[in-house]
């Protein structure tokens, strides 16, 4: 009897122990992530002068409001990219990317000179949490074709490179392949990479090419790296286009964030079908994991790429981006600003720093739809420890509307008050109802204040 507790406790005591490790996780991004992200404006391009840049501006302008991570995106390791967008790999591997002994890709020195000589980001991401801020890496998933063809050494594990391959390749990027996660030596490749970036002082992992098509057993192997490597780090997973909802709560036990779409760009249509896809996803909208609407695409974009690689500032006008603003905030999607915000505009500062706008993003709960009638659509939120609400009403639609809220079905008798968060100003009392004007292709995000 007593060795049937003992045992019982041990169970017990293991199951708890390992529930609790791998929730500790959710913690580190218990707030939806708000930072930079390189690709928008700089593609596969971006070099070591121009993350420094872009992170210096954020410390001056943006980081008192909330705004805290630097993402190098894509093909970092890649040399001499140009202005290449998804640049290739010849069948013989050319060009040769650098890498250590043990398979591990290294940021390419003709645009990171502080890499040199094996150093990899580990002074980049001394000088960005220098400034009080977050570094953040783009990854592909798997191990690079070159490694495999040259059967390197895999650390920590008696196996080499092309042991442990499943030959799985991504359809727009051809440097690598993927892992068979079943194969001994698999989960040990990505616990060195996930121990390198450690070293690095890397805050932010967005790993692509695994969600949409959905690969399991990878992302657990990448959450199992990340929890294993001594340092915490938000696990962001892309691209989006078809990551199946019915893995929701996979996600929610393994990653930080997910994108729910494919590349977002600032296409008016591109956005409106946001709102659907957003929707979907609501109920899974919670501290620790986030579903993720993709970056902003505000600012200077497209300097050396992606897409036709002809610079451009934002095709949205001032009401499409409040409106985009509007919904990241009230359904609480990750905050990536694409644009060089060295070349950021007024406009586009007070969009990123109203405080009253972020704090619904940052601290809202309950985020939901209220309603969709035709072009007018309207979410609410709670504000916790409040019986106040947030109300964010939207018209998609191509002439100024009036877009009618009940109040009482908000939950709210007798007079409230109400007030413009983007105005950041008092409208005085209503009652029963609410009718704000709402601009063509707009949006506007009100406190309901209860007496």
């Amino acid at each position: 009897m007593i060795k049937s507790i003992l045992n019982f406790s041990l169970i017990l005591f293991t199951t708890i122990s390992v529930f609790s490790q791998n929730n500790e996780f959710l913690k580190w991004a218990d707030k939806p992530p708000m930072g930079w992200n390189s690709y928008d404006c700089f593609g596969a391009a971006v070099n070591e002068e121009e993350v420094k840049g872009n992170a210096k501006m954020m410390e001056v302008h943006l980081k008192d409001a909330g705004w805290e991570y630097i993402v190098i995106d894509y093909c970092w390791f890649y040399p001499y990219v140009g202005a290449l967008n998804n640049p290739p790999q010849t069948a013989d591997f050319s060009p040769s990317l650098p890498m250590d002994r043990y398979g591990r890709l290294l940021p390419a020195i003709d645009r990171f000179p502080s890499a040199a000589n094996g150093k990899g980001f580990k002074e980049i991401g001394d000088y960005i949490h220098s400034l009080g801020l977050k570094f953040g890496i783009h990854v592909m998933r798997g191990i690079p074709r070159e490694a495999v063809a040259r059967k390197l050494p895999v650390k920590g594990a008696e196996y080499t490179a092309d042991q442990i391959t499943d030959y799985s390749t991504c359809n727009w990027l051809n440097n690598m392949y993927g892992l068979d996660m079943d194969k001994p030596g698999a989960q040990e490749y990505y616990n060195s990479l996930l121990e390198l970036y450690a070293e690095w002082g890397v805050d932010y992992v967005k790993v692509d090419d695994i969600s949409s098509p959905f690969r399991g057993k990878e992302i657990e192997g990448y959450r199992k790296a990340i929890d294993n490597c001594g340092r915490p780090m938000v696990l962001s997973l892309s691209p989006g286009g078809k990551t199946p909802i019915e893995e929701a709560e996979f996600f929610k036990n393994n990653a930080n964030l997910w994108r729910i779409s494919g590349d977002f760009w600032d296409d008016w249509e591109a956005l409106e079908k946001q709102f659907a896809r957003i929707h979907k996803w609501e109920e899974h909208i919670g501290s620790g994991h986030w579903p993720d609407a993709d970056m902003i695409p505000f600012g200077l974009l497209n300097r050396r790429g992606p897409g036709d690689g002809v610079e451009r500032r934002s095709n949205f006008t001032n009401n499409e981006k409040y409106t985009l603003m509007t919904l990241w905030s009230i359904c609480r999607s990750p905050l990536m600003y694409g644009g060089d915000l060295m070349m950021m505009r007024p406009v586009e500062l007070k969009l990123l720093t109203n405080k009253e706008v972020l704090e619904v993003n940052q601290n809202s709960e309950n985020n939901r739809q209220l309603f969709r009638e035709d072009n007018k659509i309207a979410w609410i939120a709670d504000i916790p420890n409040s019986k106040d609400k947030y109300l964010a009403v939207f018209n998609t639609g191509e002439e100024k509307e009036l877009v009618l809220v009940s109040l009482n079905e908000l939950g709210f008798e007798g007079d409230v008050q109400i007030r413009d968060l983007w105005e950041q100003k008092n409208l005085g009392t209503n009652s029963n109802e609410f009718l704000p004007e709402v601009e063509a292709h707009g949006a506007a995000l009100f406190r309901i204040i209860s007496n």
